[in-house]
């Protein structure tokens, strides 16, 4: 008998990607190296995922990529713009700005800076500057990028209405914001599969409670009720246990859409010859969901998970802009967005905008990364 070729040669999830591929060997290539060999052809994703990296990374060593720390200020530089950044000087490598030289109008009794020529600052990298706590076990005093002689005012990014530096109360800032996404959509997988997985598998009374409790909380306006679930928290709870209840919250929201999406999945599968299979061969129900029926579509659960995160973002730096979220002393994405809501202090100090930017660039990177994702878990579409 002929050995049969070609792509009838291997399963379904084993088949072919197209001959237009060119390549023999994806012929009989897994599944999962026919999803990373698509991601790498979208190039937006592969720099959106970069992107994330990178943020994820200042996040980590926020501490040490600061200039600072985020509660040093110094009222003389209140609402001071940003200092430019000079790479030569006289032909030869020497980074460097120059000093505030402040001004008051007579009249108006306003405040503005001019670069002060006579005051030369040098930049440079790992100075010792003030001292911090990494990860609050590693104590330390070198930063990355800072200037040479100590106490010298160096504000790239500006500062803000205290004297305190944006470009470094922004690099903190991605600690919180960037980390309550991951826990926060953590939390909700965890209760999305739980609950949609229980109603899609057992169906009958679960699958009928299950789906009346997801519409109950579809059906209540978002906003109404994160400022509910914001306004109920303890005005004397601090920093941390404020961010546990604000992750809680977005939790708690955002798992519903997740829930139905595993449910759909699960009715589907149940029916699937290898689900049979498992259940004939004495397998619990608990196991055949968990090693069985969850890493059929994992894939699209990560993809879920990625889209899902900017969502997260974006809730809490809206419930921190209007003051119903994070407070100060903690510093987030949306609490440094607070300080934009004065119009007047604003249009002095526009720099007081750039943690919005990082939240954009972080929101499309995010979102450049999951339809990437989602494109890819299908390797065998067009």
């Amino acid at each position: 008998m002929s050995q049969i070729s070609g792509p009838l040669a291997v399963d379904a999830g084993e088949q072919s990607t197209g001959p237009a591929d060119g390549d023999g060997s994806l012929y009989f290539a897994s599944q999962r190296r026919l999803i990373i060999r698509r991601f790498r052809r979208h190039r937006l994703a592969v720099l959106g995922t970069v992107v994330v990296a990178l943020i994820y990374l200042v996040a980590l060593f926020a501490e040490f990529l600061a200039p600072g720390v985020p509660d040093s200020s110094d009222a003389r530089y209140a609402y001071a713009p940003p200092q430019r950044l000079h790479l030569f000087d006289g032909g030869r490598l020497d980074p460097h700005v120059y000093g505030y030289q402040t001004r008051v109008n007579d009249e108006t009794l306003e405040r503005s800076y001019v670069p002060d020529r006579a005051q030369k600052i040098d930049v440079g990298f790992f100075v010792r500057g003030e001292p911090y706590q990494l990860w609050g076990l590693i104590g330390s005093d070198i930063h990355l990028v800072g200037p040479v002689q100590r106490d010298a005012p160096f504000h790239l990014m500006g500062a803000d209405r205290q004297g305190r530096d944006v470009l470094t109360r922004t690099i903190y800032g991605a600690r919180i914001s960037m980390s309550i996404g991951l826990v926060g959509v953590g939390l909700s997988v965890i209760l999305g599969i739980l609950l949609g997985g229980a109603s899609g598998y057992y169906g009958g009374r679960v699958d009928t409670l299950v789906q009346r409790l997801i519409e109950f909380f579809m059906a209540i306006p978002s906003i109404p009720l994160w400022l509910g679930l914001a306004a109920a928290l303890p005005p004397s709870w601090g920093p941390v246990q404020t961010y546990l209840g604000i992750t809680v919250i977005l939790s708690l929201i955002s798992w519903t859409d997740l829930a139905r999406v595993v449910r759909g999945r699960f009715l589907s599968l149940r029916s699937e010859d290898f689900v049979l299979a498992a259940e004939l061969d004495g397998i619990g129900k608990p196991r055949i969901i968990v090693r069985h029926m969850l890493p059929s579509f994992a894939s699209h659960i990560i993809a879920s998970l990625t889209l899902a995160i900017p969502a997260m973002i974006l809730a809490e730096t809206a419930l921190s802009f209007l003051g119903l979220g994070l407070q100060a002393p903690a510093v987030s994405w949306g609490v440094l967005l607070q300080e934009a809501q004065n119009i007047r202090a604003l249009a002095t100090a526009p720099w007081l905008l750039f943690p919005g930017v990082a939240v954009v660039i972080a929101v499309l990177a995010l979102n450049f990364a999951g339809d990437g994702l989602r494109d890819s878990a299908d390797p065998y579409g067009s």
